[in-house]
C-alpha cells in the first residue's frame, strides 16, 4: 500500500499526459464520444503506460510537481496539435473545392470542434478518419504517446528548445498541410478551372446563352464527377499523409526529449 501512494504523483503525470492528448487528437477529442468514455479511456491508457516497464523513482508532491503537471500537458497538447492540424490538410482541401463548385457559401457543423465547416471538407474529412481506424492509425497515434514517455522523462522539467527546431518543424509541417491540401484538390480544381474556361468561351460565342443558369449545374455534375474519379488518388495521398504525421511525432518527441 505504501508502494502505491509512492507511485501515485507519477501516475498522475502519467494521467495528464494521456488527457492532455485526447483533448486535442484526431477521433479521441471528438464531442461525439462522452466525456466518461474519455476519461475512462485515457486512465486505462495511463494505467498500461505505467507498468513495470518504467522503472523509475517516485516523484515527490513538493513545489515542482506543479511544473510537471504543466510540462505533461503541454506534451500531451502538443502530440495531439501535430497529428490534428495535418489531419486538417483534408478540410483544406475541401474548401479549395467547395469555392471551385459553388458550395462556399454552404457550411455544416463539424461534430468534433462544432464549428463551421466547407460541405466537402467535411465529407472528405469523414473519410480520412474512417481510413484512419482502418489502417490502424489510432493505435499509432496512441503508440506515438508510449514511446514520448520514454523520450520525454516523467521527472524532467525543461525542454530543449535550441536553435528554434521545434518551431522549424511546425512552420514545416504548416507548409505541408498546405501542400497535401493541393495535392488533394488539385484533380477536383484543376476538372473545374478547365470547364469555367469552357464556360467562358460559350459565353462569348453563344450571347444568348444564360451562362449563370447553366454553369453552376454544369460545374456541379463535373465536380461530383471528378470527386468520384478522384477517390483512389484521395486515399493514395491519404496514405502520405498519416506517414508524414507519424514522422512528425516521431520527430516533435525526439526534439522535445533531446
Amino acid at each position: 500500500m505504501n508502494i502505491v501512494l509512492e507511485m501515485l504523483p507519477n501516475f498522475l503525470l502519467v494521467f495528464v499526459r494521456v488527457t492532455s492528448f485526447f483533448l486535442i487528437a484526431p477521433l479521441f477529442s471528438m464531442r461525439g464520444v462522452p466525456t466518461q468514455y474519455k476519461i475512462g479511456l485515457a486512465f486505462f491508457i495511463a494505467l498500461f503506460a505505467f507498468s513495470p516497464g518504467l522503472e523509475q523513482e517516485p516523484i515527490m508532491m513538493d513545489g515542482s510537481y506543479l511544473f510537471l503537471i504543466v510540462k505533461e500537458v503541454f506534451v500531451g497538447l502538443a502530440i495531439g496539435f501535430i497529428a490534428a492540424m495535418l489531419l486538417y490538410a483534408v478540410q483544406v482541401a475541401g474548401a479549395f473545392i467547395d469555392f471551385q463548385m459553388g458550395f462556399a457559401l454552404a457550411n455544416v457543423m463539424d461534430p468534433q470542434t462544432g464549428a463551421q465547416v466547407p460541405i466537402m471538407g467535411h465529407f472528405k474529412y469523414m473519410l480520412a478518419l474512417l481510413f484512419l481506424l482502418a489502417a490502424d492509425g489510432h493505435h499509432l497515434l496512441l503508440d506515438g504517446v508510449m514511446r514520448s514517455f520514454v523520450l520525454i522523462p516523467l521527472e524532467t522539467v525543461s525542454f530543449s528548445l535550441e536553435n528554434g527546431e521545434i518551431a522549424r518543424l511546425v512552420s514545416t509541417m504548416f507548409l505541408q498541410m498546405f501542400l497535401i491540401a493541393m495535392q488533394m484538390a488539385l484533380p477536383v480544381v484543376g476538372a473545374l478551372f478547365l470547364v469555367d474556361v469552357a464556360l467562358g468561351i460559350l459565353a462569348k460565342t453563344v450571347p444568348q446563352l444564360n451562362i449563370f443558369a447553366v454553369g453552376f449545374p454544369v460545374k456541379i455534375l463535373a465536380g461530383f464527377m471528378m470527386l468520384i474519379l478522384a477517390m483512389p488518388f484521395f486515399f493514395y495521398v491519404l496514405q502520405s499523409l498519416f506517414k508524414k504525421i507519424m514522422i512528425s511525432l516521431s520527430g516533435l518527441v525526439k526534439l522535445l526529449g533531446a
